[in-house]
């Protein structure tokens, strides 16, 4: 059998632990009666062991590594026609599935806020997500408002997703052992089918909201230009990390009021 080794430039870090693995699984609920789901850089199939074993779902699998590709075919020769051999990154997720689709897996953490972007784009095809991430990052996704650790996706994923942090995870479960712990966090498709505001704009708040996280909003939103209602909003006393969705859904009607 092929000897899969971790490779730092794909932020590879193999999950040794079965029971943790099955618990990642075993998160999975799914919500909104998705059968596809998609397992995101299986590596060496520790996840995959117990995902195979869900006969309700339509399983496949997306690797980049073609170390691990090759690996993967060999050990499970079923999976061989669902396994996609490429970058998530630069799939037309769309073209691939015609139904909602779930994902998983132990999510590279180099380019895990680039995966929930792509998610993002995909948001009403995407009911569920159950991954591990750098646990610092997962913390950040799932904080509420009022939080040092509430940022950017943090606003971005819960205006569309319900989110939760579920474990924590050592390193030396893992080969090689990462230099942070981990995270596991699951995220629901929320009823929000679309923001009550011009989402292209709600994005460019947020982002200039948080650009300088330390000063009030009325100091941080000024590039975007203020109205004199606007200016004096009480709102705006306050800094980005202490504001909910709903109320950037609610500046963002304001400057949509100004254009």
């Amino acid at each position: 059998m092929l000897n899969v080794k971790p490779k730092k430039h794909l932020g590879q870090h193999f999950l040794l632990d079965t029971n943790i693995a099955k618990n990642i699984v075993d998160a999975l609920t799914g919500h909104k009666n998705y059968e596809v789901v998609l397992e995101l850089g299986p590596g060496t199939g520790v996840l995959t062991n117990f995902l195979i074993e869900k006969k309700d779902i339509d399983f496949h699998l997306c690797e980049i590594d073609r170390e691990s590709a090759t690996y993967l075919r060999k050990k499970y020769p079923t999976l061989s026609s669902k396994l996609i051999e490429g970058d998530f990154l630069q799939l037309r997720l769309d073209s691939l599935f015609n139904k909602p689709f779930a994902l998983i897996g132990n999510f590279p953490y180099n380019i895990s806020s680039q995966i929930f972007f792509k998610v993002l784009e995909y948001k009403n095809s995407v009911p569920e997500i159950v991954c591990m991430l750098q646990k610092e990052v997962a913390q950040r996704i799932a904080s509420p408002p009022g939080n040092k650790d509430y940022g950017i996706l943090s606003v971005f994923l819960q205006a569309y997703y319900t989110i939760e942090y579920l474990f924590t995870v050592p390193p030396h479960v893992f080969d090689p052992p990462p230099k942070v712990q981990s995270g596991v966090i699951r995220l629901r498709r929320n009823e929000v089918a679309a923001l009550e505001c011009d989402e292209a704009l709600f994005f460019k708040v947020v982002k200039q909201g948080f650009n300088n996280r330390r000063k009030t909003l009325r100091n941080s939103l000024k590039p975007l230009g203020l109205s004199p209602e606007l200016l004096v909003n009480p709102l705006l006393d306050k800094r980005a990390e202490q504001l909910s969705v709903a109320d950037f859904v609610y500046l963002t009607q304001q400057f949509s009021a100004m254009l």
